[in-house]
């Protein structure tokens, strides 16, 4: 698949390894134990990303849907932690507000000016798809002024 605003061709992600059906067994910790330190993680203000990363690297556990059979946002949303707005999103919302606070000192600097136009299109194009899977609230919509209130 080609890229969205260059004109080159480019692999995206990462792929699993084709043997991985079930939980491996040298995994410290059994499915119960991983939703609750998902729960636990997410108490302490960690992202679905961060929750991942770090039952990886400290817990041993590679895979969080082949240890529960559910995502990380699906344990979240069963027990009523779900985030208002989707990581995804925020993180774009969070490059676009300080792709404006580069631009505010550097007004002639065109190669960021167009970083930001890019990314602001990106940012309406994903509130479209979250407005037509529920994914964000009815009426939500993408200001500067709002994600910078947001962010502070």
């Amino acid at each position: 698949m080609a890229r969205m605003h260059a004109r080159r061709k480019g692999k995206s992600g990462s792929v699993h390894p084709v043997d991985r059906k079930k939980h491996p067994e040298w995994s410290a910790l059994n499915s119960r134990e991983v939703e609750s330190r998902v729960i636990e993680l997410a108490k302490k203000g960690h992202s679905t990303s961060e929750i991942g990363m770090i039952l990886r690297d400290q817990y041993a556990v590679p895979d969080v849907k082949l240890a529960t059979g559910k995502k990380i946002l699906k344990i979240l949303e069963g027990n009523q932690m779900k985030q208002e707005i989707p990581e995804d999103l925020r993180n774009l919302i969070h490059t676009a507000l300080q792709l404006k606070k580069h631009l505010e000192p550097h007004k002639k600097d065109l190669s960021n000016k167009r970083s930001l136009h890019l990314t602001e299109s990106k940012i309406r194009r994903l509130t479209k798809y979250y407005h037509s899977t529920d994914g964000l609230p009815k009426g939500w919509k993408y200001s500067p002024e709002q994600a910078k209130l947001m962010f502070e």
